[in-house]
């Protein structure tokens, strides 16, 4: 193949790979079988292009040929590429082989790839059925695959595989409904948010819960030369997996991901002090139940477990303990507590964490008396994957000049694209948020510049309504108009009944 391969016949191909998954395993764990085949199969022709090159350059000299290879991005021997897994498709082992590939691969490129993998498994008689079925798949799963050439040459720019790889993702979560959430940021949430932080050059940019890590790119985007330092931390092992080839794929080698659980192992530390970043942007799970239970302690199984601020070795919870089923907050103030001086941070939440009260409303207060929030911004409903609730984004900043609070009511119908099973943001939605935002200017039914007085006598409920109006005065209505339509209908009520009558009459009736 020695034309361009595009971005829409490579999405075409992984779609009909899925079809090899689809109605036998859930589109929540087939996606990771797909996505990693996918990644196998561009590390494979990269460095198939990048021998053939090597042994032209240096006319066959072996010794010179594996001194170019090693300093490869990456580094494959023979038995961790993709033809020769797809040279053993039919081998009744080839969950195994495929494994053990993806092992070497791992130990080859330790620096890189160190337990990327080890969170999925092609021989797994749970996920993929007995042999014989699990066999039929992967034989499919590697035959569809080896239809596409992902050599640099064929595909032109990097971005055409990263394109592709997050394709797939939004596919997938569209597809998993309401886990697809959990791994996901639908794309034009995800670019607000990366517009309302503003990166600049050399930018640490972290996200606490940064699922596959497609918000995490869209905010380096913004960057030209994407010369910025990436971190992240995603709780799901497989979850993780896919942000580290994400990130490999969009041509970010020295991204920092990390595994665990960010509120009660936050592993992004200097001197075991919580790192600081210049920007932050997240969209951490929904009102999380249990989020204080990594603090309990190994073995602790007591229920009545209290989450108290002390035992919080970062004093992040000084303002406020959450509600032990609602760890909005918890995450609120884990980035508030890692932002860097003049650090810009945009976060999802819902609406609850506007005006609930108890300790949420304490940490409101803080909040607010610390100037440090800069703007709430409605969403319209139905944006995000498996659940139709309508949710804000609430932006921070740390040194703000100016006191007051922007408040923009963005979820009006004429403010988003209906869709079938999905809303969508277009973009002249986004420009007139972001337009709105950086004029820091009230309009009518739309938008609202608040004193911090004004967020007081509200007993700091910053629930959109009450500074946002977007009642609509009904029309007055005309009583003795109304009156007259009314004589008139009657009027001629009476008139069709007495020609009623009379045709009744004429039929004999």
């Amino acid at each position: 193949m020695s034309e361009q391969v595009t971005s829409q016949q490579i999405n075409t191909v992984l779609w009909q790979a899925a079809d090899t998954f689809r109605g036998k395993i859930d589109s929540s764990t087939y996606k990771d079988y797909i996505l990693t085949m996918l990644f196998i199969k561009y590390l494979s022709d990269s460095y198939k292009e990048h021998v053939e090159e090597y042994t032209k350059r240096y006319d066959g000299d072996k010794q010179r040929i594996e001194r170019a290879l090693a300093r490869e991005r990456f580094v494959l021997d023979e038995l961790s590429t993709f033809d020769y897994l797809y040279s053993k498709r039919t081998d009744p082992e080839i969950g195994e082989i495929i494994n053990k590939a993806l092992e070497r691969l791992e130990n080859e490129n330790t620096g890189k790839l160190r337990g990327v993998f080890r969170n999925i498994d092609f021989n797994s008689e749970a996920t993929l059925g007995k042999a014989k079925e699990r066999n039929a798949m992967l034989r499919a799963l590697l035959e569809d695959f080896n239809k596409l050439t992902l050599k640099p040459s064929v595909v032109g720019s990097e971005d055409v595989i990263g394109d592709a790889y997050q394709f797939m993702i939004e596919r997938f979560a569209s597809d998993a409904g309401k886990k697809g959430g959990e791994f996901f940021t639908p794309s034009m949430v995800s670019e607000l948010l990366a517009r309302l932080v503003k990166p600049n050059e050399n930018d640490r940019i972290y996200d606490p819960t940064c699922g596959s890590g497609s918000l995490l790119i869209k905010v380096a985007n913004q960057v030209p030369n994407k010369k910025v330092a990436i971190y992240g931390q995603e709780r799901n092992g497989q979850t993780h997996s896919l942000a580290l080839m994400n990130m490999y794929l969009h041509g970010i080698d020295d991204a920092k991901i990390e595994w665990g659980d960010t509120l009660s192992n936050p592993l992004h530390l200097e001197d075991g002090k919580l790192m600081k970043h210049s920007v932050i942007v997240a969209n951490p799970p929904f009102s999380l139940d249990k989020w204080a239970m990594g603090f309990a302690g190994e073995g602790n199984t007591d229920e009545k477990f209290k989450m108290e601020a002390s035992l919080d070795q970062h004093r992040r919870f000084e303002w406020g303990v959450p509600p032990a089923s609602k760890g909005d907050y918890a995450f609120v103030q884990h980035m508030l507590y890692s932002l860097a001086e003049n650090g810009r941070m945009a976060t999802i939440l819902p609406h609850g964490v506007l005006f609930r009260g108890s300790s949420e409303e304490k940490i409101r207060q803080q909040i607010i008396e610390m100037n440090l929030l800069d703007a709430v911004i409605g969403l319209p409903e139905g944006l995000f994957f498996g659940t139709s609730i309508p949710a804000c984004i609430m932006v921070f900043k740390k040194d703000r000049k100016r006191k007051d609070v922007l408040f923009i009511d963005a979820s009006s119908e004429e403010n988003y694209e209906k869709g079938k099973n999905q809303n969508k943001l277009r973009e002249e939605d986004l420009q007139r948020i972001m337009a709105t935002y950086e004029k820091y200017e009230a309009i009518d039914k739309y938008s609202y510049v608040s004193t911090v007085e004004e967020i007081r006598e509200n007993d700091y409920n910053l629930n959109i309504p009450r500074y946002v109006d977007t009642f609509e005065e009904e029309e007055q209505v005309d009583m003795e108009k109304l009156k007259e339509n009314i004589e008139n209908i009657k009027r001629e009520l009476q008139e069709v009944e007495l020609q009623m009558e009379k045709y009744l009459k004429e039929l004999g009736l």
